[in-house]
């Protein structure tokens, strides 16, 4: 193999060079990765990884931001929960006075006084609605989507349907229609988007019908309406149901105000929690204080009844918020383990492993020392041919 020695083209000395320039780049990046913690620093750090590197950071922003709105939706329905507590405890002083009133002991005179306590009881109920508020919302004049009693025939027509109440769990506004067609065992809702069909079994009908003195919840829960239906002589029922009876029966939802928090990170319904609190001022349609009278013994034993309905009202109110509350400390326990095990992942694809980090800069540094140095010789072995020339 011959033999040249030149002076143009030093060979070596590029290729040291060629490699100085690769370990002096993997020093960069061996440097910027410990002094950031950080693996991926720069798209071109790992092309495939950012994309999905990204959709974490997106989805941990939207899931952290949803666990503190499910903190606050919770601390709104505390602030619910507390006044409809002293709504409670004034409608039992109210049904206090109407007993009072209702004895013969009592006088007219005296019934004027008790008249006049419940009318400042009255308006201390109206005062306590329309003061409770969070961040500016009322929650006691009608907060969130709510059914339309007045306009939903399936209630308007209990009597013959046998519904005794409608609940809502989810269900966005609009008017939804029940198909019920007569001794088939099934009953079927739809809003003209969703429907959902349940049969007998799921309804716990005793052949056509509900037992007597029963009722059943006919719970349609991807519509995010639950139905209660009575048997015959069902508690609070003026009607019983029998197969067929809800047939072109409408629910009828209205959208109000608040009542929708956003607990989780994408535009879709499992990602929201809707509530619902009706009118509970003393002058709206769901206590009717504003007929109440205590002015004779017969009005005051009359009004008994609007009281204890009133107080159930209260008292299914406060519960539908107290299990919305139980229902959003799950979720704050479920999006906090969500949040972590989603973190964990994005630090698998972002974060730098300090430990690997530290060995390849080491690695880097020698070799980055060494080429410096063997470049310096590189460049001083053309020298040699000035032995030739006599130097």
């Amino acid at each position: 193999m011959a033999i040249t020695i030149n002076v143009n083209r030093n060979v070596a000395a590029l290729n040291v060079r060629h490699h100085l320039n690769s370990n002096s780049k993997d020093l960069g990046t061996r440097l910027e990765r410990l002094s950031s913690g950080m693996r991926i620093n720069r798209a071109s750090d790992d092309a495939s990884g950012v994309p999905i590197s990204e959709g974490f950071r997106a989805q941990l922003s939207g899931m952290s931001l949803g666990l503190r709105n499910a903190e606050m939706g919770s601390n709104l329905l505390q602030v619910a929960e507390g006044s409809l507590n002293e709504v409670s405890s004034v409608l039992i002083r109210i049904r206090e006075l109407a007993m009072a009133s209702a004895n013969s002991t009592y006088n007219d005179d005296n019934r004027e006084s008790l008249e006049n306590e419940i009318f400042q009881l009255r308006q201390e109920i109206d005062r306590i609605a329309l003061s409770t508020g969070y961040n500016g919302q009322r929650l006691l004049t009608g907060f969130g989507v709510n059914v339309d009693e007045s306009q939903s025939t399936a209630l308007t027509a209990s009597a013959t349907t046998g519904v005794v109440r409608v609940a809502l769990a989810g269900a966005g506004e609009g008017t939804f229609t029940f198909v019920d067609g007569a001794g088939d065992g099934e009953l079927t809702l739809g809003n003209g988007v969703v429907t959902q069909t349940l049969n007998s079994s799921q309804l716990f009908l005793d052949g056509d019908t509900i037992a007597t003195g029963t009722t059943a919840v006919a719970n349609f829960d991807r519509l995010g309406v639950q139905v209660t239906l009575a048997g015959h002589q069902g508690a609070g029922a003026s009607g019983s149901y029998v197969d067929g009876d809800l047939h072109g029966a409408t629910i009828v939802v209205d959208g109000g105000t608040g009542g929708s928090f956003q607990v989780g990170a994408d535009n879709v319904v499992e990602d929201r929690i809707e509530v619902g609190i009706e009118d509970m001022s003393a002058s709206g349609s769901v206590l009717n204080l504003n007929i109440l009278s205590v002015s004779s013994q017969a009005k005051a034993r009359e009004a008994l009844d609007t009281i204890n309905a009133a107080i159930a009202e209260v008292a299914r109110q406060r519960g539908k918020v107290g299990s919305v509350m139980n229902r959003l400390q799950h979720t704050i326990s479920f999006t906090g383990n969500a949040i972590e095990g989603n973190t964990t992942s994005e630090a698998t694809l972002r974060d730098a492993d300090m430990a690997t980090e530290v060995a390849a800069f080491t690695r880097t540094q020698i070799l980055t020392q060494a080429a410096t140095a063997m470049l310096a010789q590189a460049n001083s072995a053309p020298q040699a041919v000035m032995t030739l020339l006599g130097r």
